[in-house]
């Protein structure tokens, strides 16, 4: 029996996982980024609706223009809205680049431990 890496992964000495088993983990890797990007527009929609006085639609169009990267649709009124908004837009960036890697892993993985087993299979 083997035990997964750090990430749930299988180690290069251990077969390829089957394609049952990687569509489960590629499902797992989505709902984990739909997880990670809900929970960042609901963050931005409070923010814009307690911190600037937007109705809820109004603070999920800008959180969710934000999230985007698109930028915030309503000019803001108070300052704590403004610090709000800069660092929920930095925020927004790197859940871009997190939610990419997430997507992105199990597909790499698959590539390099394919290439792997291919290389041990010609030393062989």
């Amino acid at each position: 029996m083997h035990h997964p890496g750090p990430f749930g992964l299988e180690a290069k000495t251990h077969p390829v996982l089957s394609r049952a088993g990687f569509a489960r983990r590629m499902v797992r890797s989505l709902v984990l980024a739909l997880g990670m990007i809900a929970v960042s527009l609901i963050a931005g929609m409070c923010g814009y609706h307690y911190l600037e006085g937007l109705p809820w639609l109004d603070a999920f169009l800008n959180a969710s223009m934000i999230l985007g990267g698109m930028g915030p649709v309503d000019p803001l009124k108070t300052d704590v809205g403004k610090l709000f908004a800069g660092c929920y837009a930095l925020y927004s960036g790197l859940v871009v680049i997190a939610t990419a890697g997430v997507l992105l892993l199990p597909v790499l993985h698959r590539i390099l431990h394919k290439f792997h087993a291919e290389v041990e299979k010609e030393k062989a």
